[in-house]
C-alpha cells in the first residue's frame, strides 16, 4: 500500500477497534499492513494467515470484523476461501486484495461473497476508507467490476425471462419486457424501429402464449416473471 501523506480520521473514541484478519502469502506484504494497522485508532490486526486454509481456519477461529484477502494464495486461493468464510460466517466482511484489476477472478470473488476489492497499490487512505466502508455493511467496487455486475444481472433476468416463457421468440420478449414498463405500442415502436402494425401483431402474439386477454394480466405476470421491473 502506498502512503499519502494525508491525515486519516480516527474512530470514535468509544468504539471498539475493528479487527482485521490479513491472509497473504507475502511476508513483506502482510508486515506493510501489520503496521499500517498498528499505527492506526480504531483498527487493530486480529491474524494473519499466509494460505488459503489457514485464512479460513482463522477466519473462523479469529472472528475478525474484516478479512483482507489475497486473490492468489497456495493451498486455497482466495476466491475458494471467501466462499468458504461467507458460507460459515457470513458476518465477516471480506475485502480481496489484488496486484491487478483481474476481472475474471475479482468478479469470482465478489459472486463468492467479497464485499469488495481493492489494488494492492492503492493509497493507505484507500484502503482505510475501504476496511470501514465493509465492515459497515457497505462495498467497494471499481467501474469494471460494476459494470461486469450490471451485465452479469442483466444476463440473468434474460435467462429467467426466457425460461418463465419459453414460447416467446427473442422480440417478444423484448416488447413484453417494454409492456411491461408501460409502454404503449407508438412509444414500443418508435423505441425498437417497428412499425405500429408489427407491435400490435406481437403485442397478440404475447397474450396468446402467455394466456391472458389484455395488457394489465400480461403486465402482471411478466412482473412475477421478473421482467420489466417490479
Amino acid at each position: 500500500m502506498q502512503g499519502d501523506g494525508g491525515t486519516v480520521v480516527p474512530m470514535d473514541a468509544g468504539a471498539e477497534p475493528l479487527r482485521i484478519l490479513v491472509a497473504d502469502d507475502s511476508g513483506p506484504f502482510r508486515a506493510g499492513l501489520a503496521a499500517l494497522l498498528a499505527s492506526v485508532d480504531g483498527l487493530t490486526l486480529a491474524g494473519e494467515a499466509t494460505d488459503g486454509e489457514e485464512a479460513v481456519a482463522s477466519a473462523l477461529a479469529l472472528q475478525p470484523d474484516v478479512v483482507l484477502m489475497d486473490v492468489n494464495m497456495p493451498r486455497r486461493d482466495g476466491v475458494e476461501a471467501t466462499r468458504a468464510i461467507v458460507a460459515s460466517a457470513p458476518h465477516i466482511a471480506v475485502l480481496v486484495l489484488t496486484m491487478h484489476e483481474d476481472d475474471e477472478s475479482v468478479f469470482a470473488a465478489i459472486q463468492a461473497g467479497a464485499r469488495g476489492y481493492l489494488v494492492k497499490g492503492a493509497r493507505q487512505a484507500e484502503l482505510l476508507r475501504a476496511v470501514r466502508a465493509v465492515a459497515e455493511g457497505g462495498a467497494v467496487f471499481g467501474p469494471a467490476i460494476a459494470r461486469r455486475m450490471v451485465d452479469f444481472f442483466a444476463a440473468a433476468a434474460r435467462a429467467a425471462s426466457t425460461a418463465a416463457f419459453p414460447d416467446l421468440t427473442a422480440r417478444e420478449r423484448q416488447i413484453l419486457d417494454l409492456v411491461a414498463r408501460g409502454r404503449s405500442n407508438p412509444q414500443i415502436a418508435a423505441q425498437l424501429v417497428l412499425s405500429t402494425k408489427t407491435v400490435r401483431n406481437n403485442v397478440s402474439s404475447i397474450f396468446t402464449k402467455l394466456q391472458v386477454v389484455d395488457r394489465a394480466q400480461a403486465i402482471v405476470k411478466a412482473r412475477e416473471a421478473g421482467i420489466g421491473g417490479r
